[in-house]
């Protein structure tokens, strides 16, 4: 396959032309350098801490009951004391600041607040580091109610990957609406035309090269279905490698390719490889998710109440001394 090259003035003329505007959607990127933003400060911030009380007071969470009792730091560490409470507030605070994102999907009033696309971001990182609070919290033991407590918040933030993992697989605008299938089709042709203008190639040997082939199965299951999904991810790093060992290779006699460059198409083929796979998938997607959405209410909604019940408890049995 020939190397990248410059594209020629007229094939960039055709890709300003005939290529609509690229929009950007779920699983797929942009060029662009990824900038440090406060969401990903306060990420970092939430997950280190957690991270640093364990390791600093490893020794006195290795410790059975008996032990801790008597070592010094549990007027510190404990469920009910300064360090343990106040992971406990703030996991708290973050597992109901969590159901803001389900309230700004069906409440009218919040849209003004923010992009669906970037609560879900928010919801998602949260759900990251809510364990770890608690498991700091509950000085890393989870017997009895906290053990029921904990083990609800898992399948809830378990449930919760598989969901964004499903919500990547459909191909979306920034502002998280669903893109028709006129539009999938609109940004894979122009997709292809930007990459055979950036790479200097037949539009044609292009798209034969980011073609992944036929699916084994038209209606797969839910089990199969996931598992196809996986399959594509796996797919699509090899063809990616594939792909750019085969463009990066210098033909004889002609420059080297810009690295930068081949970055930037590598981008572009990413994209319109999800892309396929996404619309091959879609309707199983569609399927799934729906399937998923009648799982994970309930689930969610037992853990709220485990955490109520756990809050109650611990307020009434005095374990928690609020004065």
């Amino acid at each position: 396959m020939p190397s990248i090259q410059q594209p020629s003035h007229a094939l960039e003329q055709e890709g300003a032309v005939a290529a609509p505007k690229l929009t950007a959607v779920a699983g797929g990127g942009t060029a662009t350098p990824r900038l440090v933003t406060l969401d990903r400060v306060v990420f970092w911030l939430f997950l280190a801490a957690p991270v640093a009380v364990t390791v600093r007071y490893i020794g006195y969470y290795m410790l059975d009951r008996g032990g801790r009792v008597r070592d010094p730091l549990h007027y510190l560490l404990d469920p009910g004391r300064p360090v343990g409470l106040a992971f406990g507030l703030v996991g708290l605070a973050l597992f109901v600041f969590m159901w803001l994102y389900p309230m700004r999907k069906r409440v009218k009033a919040l849209r003004a607040l923010g992009r669906l696309g970037t609560w879900l971001h928010v919801h998602v990182l949260a759900g990251i580091v809510l364990p770890l609070l608690v498991a700091v919290h509950a000085a890393w033991r989870f017997n009895g109610l906290i053990g029921l407590g904990y083990a609800a918040m898992m399948l809830v933030i378990l449930s919760g990957v598989v969901g964004r993992y499903l919500y990547a697989r459909i191909p979306r605008h920034r502002n998280g609406i669903e893109l028709s299938r006129d539009e999938v089709s609109n940004e894979r042709r122009a997709l292809l035309t930007r990459i055979a203008a950036e790479a200097g190639l037949d539009p044609n040997e292009v798209e034969r090269a980011l073609s992944l082939g036929p699916l084994r199965s038209t209606k797969p299951g839910p089990i199969q279905a996931l598992a196809l999904m996986v399959a594509d991810d796996f797919a699509r790093r090899r063809a990616l490698r594939d792909i750019r060992r085969r463009w990066a290779a210098p033909r004889p006699g002609a420059p080297a390719p810009d690295p930068e460059k081949l970055r930037g198409i590598l981008k572009l083929a990413q994209r319109q490889i999800a892309l396929e796979q996404q619309v091959r998938m879609l309707e199983a997607t569609h399927r799934i998710f729906g399937w998923w959405h009648v799982a994970h209410l309930p689930v969610a909604v037992t853990a709220v109440l485990a955490v109520m019940i756990h809050v109650v408890v611990a307020i009434l049995i005095g374990g928690v001394r609020l004065r």
